[in-house]
């Protein structure tokens, strides 16, 4: 399975051509994703047949949430619900860096049955082999984690070590820097039968005109008119890799 993190109704068709299985949909990916809108979650239902999943997460920074941002989240879950989405990735945690059980509880519940994955909330846990079974125990369809590392094949050990502590009881998904050519490698090292990524490509935004209104220090992470899209031909050159 090829997960593909989409942060455009137009990303959302290179992946589906380029062969992706399911669609993670984010706003402000230099983020790490926040909640998409209504629009662009129902707009995606219509533009493609793969599975949107909708990322629930109100703000960038950590995932230690408010009970008003709980609100929020819970009511975003029920509007992108009525928009066709087909699951959802959230995760919360508690302040010391566990699993909050009674947010997420509740967050899954509002998802009224359908899968949830538990995004990487779960690689910022003190302790990975003990959120895995909290997962489990509430609801969790899968895991999207790295292994703790900045990237997924510098933590392709602890990736190992959670694929064998799951033992089919959760889906453990590997993400994070997994590229054409490093995908095939990680799957035989880790044992993921799933694998998530953006595969993108920078595109030139179309504006002639360009202004030096704002502080050219935010430019060298966040470009001010360029922009990310998923690539079709990097996610057909991964999954012909994995196939082989």
């Amino acid at each position: 399975m090829i997960e593909v993190c989409a942060g455009s109704v137009a990303s959302c068709i290179a992946a589906e051509r380029g062969g992706a299985d399911r669609i993670e949909l984010c706003s402000a990916l230099h983020e790490g994703g926040t909640t998409p809108s209504y629009g662009m979650v129902r707009k995606a239902v219509q533009a493609v047949a793969l599975p949107i999943f909708p990322i629930i997460r109100p703000r960038g920074g950590d995932f230690v949430y408010s009970d008003t941002e709980v609100e929020v989240m819970v009511e975003d879950i029920k509007a992108l619900r009525a928009a066709g989405a087909h699951g959802f990735s959230l995760g919360a945690l508690t302040a010391d860096g566990r699993l909050d059980r009674e947010i997420n509880t509740r967050l899954i519940a509002a998802c009224g049955g359908l899968p949830v994955t538990l995004h990487r909330a779960f690689d910022r846990t003190q302790d990975m082999a003990q959120a895995l079974e909290t997962a489990i125990e509430m609801g969790f369809d899968r895991i999207l984690t790295s292994g703790g590392a900045l990237t997924a094949p510098d933590g392709a050990e602890t990736l190992a070590r959670l694929v064998k502590q799951a033992e089919g009881r959760i889906i453990i998904m590997a993400g994070a820097g997994v590229r054409p050519e490093n995908a095939r490698n990680l799957i035989k090292t880790t044992g993921v039968k799933e694998i998530h990524g953006t595969f993108s490509k920078s595109v030139e935004g179309r504006s002639r005109y360009r202004a030096g209104a704002f502080p050219t220090a935010c430019q060298v992470t966040v470009p001010e008119y360029d922009y990310n899209e998923s690539d079709e031909y990097k996610i057909a050159h991964t999954k012909q890799e994995i196939s082989q």
